[in-house]
């Protein structure tokens, strides 16, 4: 009787999807982690997305290859997480987590090792003059458990910036620091945020995961195979011109690597060329144009599923004035184009421009915004449909952060929060410094700041006084969900973090490695200058001016008030202007007005932010991946804080898990789910899903009872 009823149960789940097609998706282990704290052992584990209702859990403890010990008297049917207070000290100590259907005991799932530290750690190959940057993750063995990609880079560039640049590497790795492969795109790809664009993700459903990027001659993939021409040598290297280090003739290529073996199963020519290099002005920005490679070499990329069922990846170029992108499916080994939207080309005064033309920013989204079970590109001021078509354009031109997620739970749909650059001959256009606006329609809800140049914003569930996210950016501090000013804005705008274990959003500040405090003069300073990678934004390091200005004042006062001799005071400035920043989590407190420091994470990040920061492994609250401060391996922190918040995966949510996908797109930015997951939420609707690989989510063929 209970294995027909646990049979029916998973039929029933299998088939009640009849709105929407199942979307292909990782199955997964359920990712158990354990991590010693002063008090006992914290354990977490997955919630599968396709876990049948009234799933529990039974967790063991095991020392070594003595009996197993059960830790719960009754099988755990609320938040999958628990501290085992007894646990003994001995070594080999391992937890199991046991699925529990009808009072019945599945398949025992992978045991999970005991992190002796607050931290997993595991040593990467280093390279000279090279440090780790933005990280993706899939399962690239078909193991069921995530991997990593990591792009390693050397002397990186702005485009706006002339100079020879390294050449941009990626590894494959796993968790316990088994390298994989190596990648290394070649001098004819050039090293920056805005340059390469890495897509790691299962494509083809084979329950492995493909690598996808813009490829050049002399790329050498993970078998030591030269794609094109080894010789060819496209870079300017005229020392005087602004073309200088840049590669503005030559073929670009699109390659599929293999995610396993790093080889390169097939090359085709990149859509779009760079031609003609001025051709890709617009308003968008400083409403400027160029002839030296500035513009036209702007790329994105992201995941999609545009038919609903399988994801596609798509190559996005341009953000300042013509936009294209291509859409791309690989099925049984090959590449075919699905589709490529342009948004055409225009030149000063760009009265011909079209309405999708200036509208890109520094990173985008993939979302379903007119539900109908196929997704959508949030191109920052644009979406683009399935289809390739112009869906709709707001006309609020270039930004550096937007956020699409439910917001406000009391309107349908999703809504998008988004900064806007007000620059230079640009304000003409009287462009709002941040809008929020209906998702499926382009509506703007509120705005504010027209002609303000806002840097940097967020969107995110602090203030739980306030039904729905909460977002700031720009003058008038934090806003509520009608655009009303509620009080001071935190000094963060780059990253939040589900973290403490409840809906509301904590906030992260990336730390830094330690600085070099030698002075350069001369060709000396713009030869450091121009091989470092951007600086990061000084209002990510230390908020908005008049908080700076308020910081400084604080600390001159201090330093008076203490009376420190003159020898301490410059020591302590040099101390926080070159030491190395420890990465903070803090909690935003509503009463306050300040962030209440929650962790400190001695990780940090040479980028503008962690390698990659989501729901990696455990139950539903994100990770950190940061490099250690010698930048010679990854550190992993995961929360140790009880919840009582039952939810799934967020990586069986697809907006989320896409979301991982394009999080190393230019500016990073954190994910967001396609529900409303803040201050009083409702369980979120299961999503409609078909699970490839070899995880352990609940099947017929894997349902056996022991």
């Amino acid at each position: 009787m209970h294995i027909r009823y646990l049979i029916f149960t998973i039929l029933c789940m299998q088939t009640t999807s009849v709105a929407f097609a199942q979307r292909q998706m990782e199955n997964l282990t359920r990712g158990t982690v354990a991590v010693r704290q002063t008090d006992g052992v914290y354990v977490g584990w997955r919630l599968l997305g396709t876990d049948p209702e009234g799933i529990e859990f039974n967790v063991y403890r095991q020392v070594g290859d003595s009996e197993r010990i059960r830790l719960n008297d009754e099988p755990i049917s609320g938040a999958t997480n628990l501290v085992d207070r007894d646990a003994p000290r001995d070594g080999g100590l391992s937890y199991t987590v046991v699925p529990v259907v009808d009072s019945q005991e599945l398949n025992s799932t992978v045991a999970a090792n005991v992190w002796e530290q607050s931290y997993l750690e595991f040593p990467i190959q280093p390279i000279d003059d090279y440090r780790p940057g933005d990280a993706s993750v899939a399962d690239l063995d078909g193991d069921g458990q995530l991997d990593i990609v990591l792009h390693q880079t050397s002397r990186g560039r702005d485009n706006g910036s002339a100079g020879v640049t390294g050449t941009p590497i990626l590894d494959g790795y796993k968790f316990d620091g088994t390298h994989l492969w190596r990648i290394d795109l070649g001098k004819n790809v050039r090293e920056g945020e805005h340059y390469t664009q890495f897509m790691v993700y299962d494509l083809d459903g084979d329950g492995r995961a493909e690598l996808v990027c813009k490829t050049a001659d002399g790329t050498v993939d993970g078998q030591g195979k030269v794609i094109g021409d080894a010789e060819k040598d496209w870079r300017t290297l005229d020392e005087g011109s602004q073309r200088h280090g840049r590669i503005l003739d030559g073929p670009e290529y699109l390659t599929v690597f293999d995610g396993l073996t790093g080889k390169a199963l097939q090359t085709v020519d990149y859509i779009p060329s760079r031609l003609p290099i001025n051709g890709w002005g617009g308003i968008g920005g400083n409403a400027g144009n160029d002839n030296y490679g500035n513009r036209c070499d702007r790329f994105l990329a992201c995941v999609a599923y545009l038919d609903g069922r399988r994801p596609s990846v798509v190559m996005c170029r341009g953000v300042y004035g013509r936009i294209v992108m291509a859409a791309w499916d690989w099925r049984d080994g090959e590449l075919s184009v699905r589709w490529v939207f342009d948004s055409g080309m225009s030149y000063p005064p760009y009265a011909n421009a079209s309405p999708f033309s200036g509208m890109g920013g520094h990173s985008l989204s993939v979302a379903d915004v007119d539900d109908d079970g196929k997704d959508e590109i949030i191109y920052q001021a644009m979406v683009i449909d399935d289809n390739g078509k112009g869906l709709y354009s707001t006309g609020l031109r270039h930004g550096d952060a937007m956020y699409i997620t439910d917001m406000y739970p009391n309107r349908d749909g999703m809504e998008v929060f988004t900064i806007q650059e007000n620059e230079n001959d640009a304000e003409l256009f009287q462009t709002p410094g941040a809008a929020m606006r209906d998702a499926r329609t382009g509506e703007i809800l509120w705005s504010h700041s027209p002609v303000i140049d806002v840097g940097s914003g967020m969107a995110a569930d602090i203030d739980p006084r306030y039904l729905g996210y909460e977002a700031w950016g720009g003058p008038g501090g934090l806003r509520n969900s009608e655009g009303e000013s509620i009080g001071p804005a935190p000094r963060e705008t780059g990253w939040s973090v589900w973290w403490d274990g409840d809906p509301l959003r904590e906030l992260l500040s990336p730390g830094r490695p330690e600085r070099s405090r030698t002075p350069q003069r001369g060709s000396a300073a713009r030869e450091a200058r121009g091989n470092a990678e951007p600086r990061p934004n000084i209002e990510q390091l230390r908020g908005p001016r008049e908080d700076r200005d308020e910081q400084d004042t604080q600390a001159r006062s201090r330093f008076r008030e203490t009376e420190l001799p003159d020898q301490q005071q410059n020591r302590e400035l040099l101390r926080r202007r070159f030491g190395p920043q420890p990465t903070r989590i803090s909690k935003w407190n509503w009463n306050t007005e300040e962030m209440d420091p929650l962790v400190e994470l001695d990780g940090v990040s040479f980028s503008r932010g962690p390698s990659i920061m989501g729901d990696l492994i455990g139950d539903w609250r994100e990770e950190i991946l940061l490099a250690s401060p010698d930048g010679k391996s990854l550190r992993l922190y995961t929360t140790t804080i009880p919840t009582d918040l039952r939810l799934p995966t967020l990586l069986h949510d697809p907006q989320y898990r896409l979301g991982l996908a394009w999080q190393n797109v230019v500016y990073n930015k954190p994910c967001y789910p396609s529900y409303y997951l803040g201050d009083g939420m409702k369980t979120p609707t299961r999503p409609h899903l078909n699970l490839v690989g070899k995880g352990e989510a609940i099947e017929l063929k894997t349902a056996i009872i022991k």
